[in-house]
This record gives structure tokens, C-alpha cells and sequence, in this order.
């Protein structure tokens, strides 16, 4: 038997499913605090194209690991994983619950796994030179460098990340070993429950595609070119978020707005795949729920059963 629970519930699920919202409501109603999972949602000023919950929602109740950079600060997994975990045990320490809610799979899968990442310190030098490469190989070039060396590390990324691309290859030619064989997991400190948000893929491809237009609806042209504006480099990583990077292009390369947005659709859509990836519906541990039946009763009495 354990000495103390500890509990912690993660909400996980696709790009465009519902999770704010549905986690907001239940959070609220087992008097808990949020802790993002959605590497989009550390940037100050990427509000619109990350869907970021408002400051309206954000109201309701605490957030945490929203807002926590500038644009031009990097904040990797190895950043985000310490602080993670430190938020998770405050609330606690609180007597709230904490919920871990998001779509970045591998920051996720560190939480819940304890992951024990490894230690190497950054190379400027190495780093630099990497960076060139990437330039000249593209994304999909640095992809197939990745995996030809270390086919997992390549797996475990999402898109075109060149920033988690490059901290592999650093720590592989730092360490002359496999990043994906460094990344120890030594098992969770926590009582987890996961609660999995799903719909038709079709419904959800509906969904993102008007989640898509309302973000234009709300300026997300003149949010990016604020940031441009305010000497953020498009060569940023937080700026090659999905919609950023299309968006700067319109901006600085005359790509018509139709064909930005239509890259931003078929980006989204794989990305959506990709996601699919972590969170298998097969999963024992995932308990599963239909988003589009409004399931917060459901998962609140689920949640509750946990906990007692």
C-alpha cells in the first residue's frame, strides 16, 4: 500500500476535440487546478493561433505553464518537465486536485512515466552548426538525418519541430549514445487516472477547420504580424507552430492568404494523426469518452470513484 495518495488526472486528447472547455468544467467541480500539456501555450503573445484558453477561462480557476515565455525564450521538455512537477506537488500541497491537460504527447508521457531525462548540457558551438544544417537540409531532411541514427527519437517528435530535432542530434553526438535510449522512465510519483476525449475524425476535421476560421475571424493575421512587428524572428521555434509559420510566409513571402490557410487545414489534419500516435484508443489506461455527448457528469463520477 502506498504511504500517501497522490493523485493527478490527465485529460489528454486531439487538437480541436473539446479538452478546454470540458477540463475547465470539471476542474471547477472537484476543486482542482489545470496544468497545461500543450507546448503551443507557453508563449507570451501566440494567443489566437493557439487557442489558447481566454483570460475569461483562465479566470475560472488557476492554470499553470501558460504564459511562462517570451517568444525568443526556448523552452524544451527538459524545461518543462521540472516545472510540471513542481506544479503538480503544489497543488497538492494544497489539498487541490491537479489536472494535466493537453495534446503534446511526449510531454504527457514524461509526466506520467517519470521520465529521467538526460543531462547533457548544451554545445553552443554544436548547436550552431546544427542549426546551419537545418537550414539547408529542411525539416524533412533533419528528419531523415534523425532517424537514421536513432529511428525512435524521430518517431517520438511531432512535425517539424527543428528545435526538439536538434537537442536529439546535440545529445546524440554529445554522448555518442541513442537520445531515445537516455530518456530513462522510472516510474510516475503519482496516482494517475487518465480520462482520453475522442469524436468521429471527420466531425473532428470539421470542427478544426472552424476553429481555423474563427481564428482568422479574430485577427490572427494581425497577430502575427504584431509579433514580427515587435522583432521577434520568423526562425524562432515558437514561431513554427502550426498557423505561425504559414501565416509568416503569407506575410514575408507573398504566399496568398487561401493557400496559408489551406496548409494551416492539411497541417492540422496530420497533425491530428500524428497525435493518434500517443493516444491509442486501445490503451487500457486511457478511459475513454465521447466528447460530443457533453461527458463531464460521466467523468466527474469516474474521477470520483478514483479518489475515494
Amino acid at each position: 500500500m502506498k504511504e500517501k495518495f497522490r493523485p493527478l488526472i490527465v485529460i489528454l486528447g486531439p487538437t480541436g476535440v473539446g479538452k478546454t472547455e470540458i477540463a475547465i468544467e470539471i476542474a471547477r467541480r472537484l476543486d482542482g487546478e489545470i496544468i497545461s500539456a500543450d507546448s503551443r501555450l507557453f508563449y507570451r503573445g501566440l494567443d489566437i493561433g493557439t487557442a489558447k484558453p481566454t483570460l475569461e477561462e483562465q479566470s475560472i480557476l488557476p492554470h499553470h505553464l501558460i504564459d511562462v515565455a517570451e517568444p525568443d525564450q526556448e523552452w524544451s521538455l527538459a524545461v518543462y518537465l521540472p516545472r510540471a512537477l513542481k506544479s503538480i506537488e503544489e497543488i497538492q500541497a494544497k489539498g487541490k486536485l491537479p489536472f494535466l491537460v493537453g495534446g503534446t504527447g511526449q510531454y504527457i508521457q514524461a509526466v506520467i512515466q517519470g521520465w529521467d531525462l538526460p543531462g547533457i548540457i548544451p554545445d553552443p558551438a554544436l548547436r550552431f552548426v546544427l542549426e546551419d544544417w537545418a537550414e539547408l537540409i529542411g525539416p524533412s531532411g533533419l528528419r531523415e538525418r534523425l532517424a537514421s541514427l536513432d529511428p525512435a527519437a524521430a518517431d517520438g517528435i511531432d512535425g517539424p519541430n527543428i528545435r526538439r530535432m536538434i537537442r536529439a542530434l546535440e545529445v546524440i553526438f554529445t554522448s555518442g549514445k541513442r537520445f531515445s535510449d537516455q530518456k530513462r522512465r522510472t516510474g510516475s510519483p503519482f496516482d494517475i487516472f487518465q480520462i482520453g476525449l475522442i469524436r468521429p475524425r471527420e466531425e473532428l476535421y470539421v470542427r478544426i477547420d472552424q476553429r481555423i476560421d474563427r481564428m482568422l475571424e479574430r485577427g490572427l493575421v494581425a497577430e502575427v504580424q504584431g509579433l514580427l512587428d515587435s522583432g521577434y524572428s520568423p526562425a524562432l521555434s515558437s514561431l513554427s507552430a502550426i498557423g505561425y509559420k504559414q501565416i509568416i510566409a503569407h506575410l514575408t513571402e507573398g504566399v496568398p492568404l487561401e493557400e496559408a490557410v489551406r496548409q494551416i487545414r492539411s497541417k492540422t489534419r496530420k497533425y491530428v494523426r500524428q497525435q493518434a500516435n500517443w493516444f491509442k484508443e486501445d490503451d487500457p489506461e486511457i478511459h475513454w469518452f465521447s466528447a460530443a455527448d457533453h461527458p463531464v457528469e460521466k467523468i466527474c463520477h469516474q474521477i470520483q470513484h478514483f479518489l475515494s
